[in-house]
């Protein structure tokens, strides 16, 4: 953005964050955790807009939990070793990068998180196992900085108003996600955050979206990217008009006698009305 400024170019910028999801009550929970399972697994949690942490109705928690931690035996294996083995999960791009995402989880358990899944972590092979996490305290790193790996912090909470305030006082996120079968729970919760994309009952897939404006809001970037919006985002629409031999404007040109003074307030009194 600096390196634009010098030339006032045009730019958007893509800078992730910690997006959230919400699963509420009323949720499919087995559909739920196929699809979170699956978005924040994929390249083993290296993407913009990965799921970052859950927030699920405690009703429901215990139950979610278990579908995901089904789900996850099915897909990488039922012990560690099935998943440190298993060639359906990615590696981190690099050790260092792997070295970080351990860090996170140490940390957070250090801090009193509990590990309900996962937990195991090689720097050197760039490995981190699927994982999951609850209670994980405020203070943590893990609740301040974005994830961008296979880490999961997984959240209780008793009323929709709850989470949109905690949505609401953190940065913006890149993308915001909801399993509901509740029009009035999306409406209220898409209505009361802002978030750069916000999808229900599925994740991730509005990235792959050509017809779909794809982009953050402040702290989660700026501007449009995709299809037509990107074309436009690096496009200047120019304005053009062109004036015909007669013009009414003639009828507001100085001198302002009294018969064009009543004219404007005609003209304004008709604005108003419209």
């Amino acid at each position: 953005m600096a390196a634009a400024a010098k030339h006032l170019s045009s730019v958007t910028l893509e800078l992730g964050g910690k997006s959230p999801v919400v699963i509420d009550a009323g949720a499919d929970l087995r559909h739920a955790a196929e699809h979170v399972m699956w978005g924040k697994f994929v390249n083993a949690g290296q993407t913009c807009v990965a799921p970052d942490h859950l927030y699920v109705h405690r009703s429901v928690m215990n139950a979610f939990v278990a579908q995901c931690r089904a789900v996850l035996a099915e897909r990488f294996g039922a012990d560690d070793a099935a998943v440190a083995a298993s060639p359906s999960l990615g590696r981190m791009i690099h050790a260092r990068h792997a070295q970080r995402v351990g860090a996170l989880v140490d940390d957070a358990v250090v801090r009193g998180a509990r590990v309900l899944a996962g937990g195991a972590h090689d720097g050197e092979k760039r490995y981190v196992a699927p994982t999951l996490l609850a209670d994980v305290p405020d203070a943590a790193r893990i609740a301040q900085e974005e994830i961008f790996g296979p880490v999961l912090p997984i959240a209780p909470f008793d009323s929709l108003d709850e989470v949109i305030a905690r949505i609401n006082a953190a940065p913006k996120p890149l993308a915001l996600y909801l399993w509901s079968r509740d029009g009035g729970t999306a409406e209220k919760l898409r209505t009361e955050t802002s978030s750069g994309s916000f999808c229900v009952n599925l994740c991730v897939m509005q990235f792959a979206h050509g017809n779909l404006p794809f982009g953050g809001v402040n702290h989660s970037g700026i501007g449009n990217a995709h299809g037509v919006f990107g074309f436009k985002a690096f496009s200047h629409e120019r304005a053009e008009l062109h004036g015909g031999p007669l013009s009414a404007l003639k009828l507001l040109f100085p001198p302002y006698t009294e018969g064009k003074a009543k004219l404007s307030r005609m003209l304004l009194t008709m604005l108003r009305r419209l």
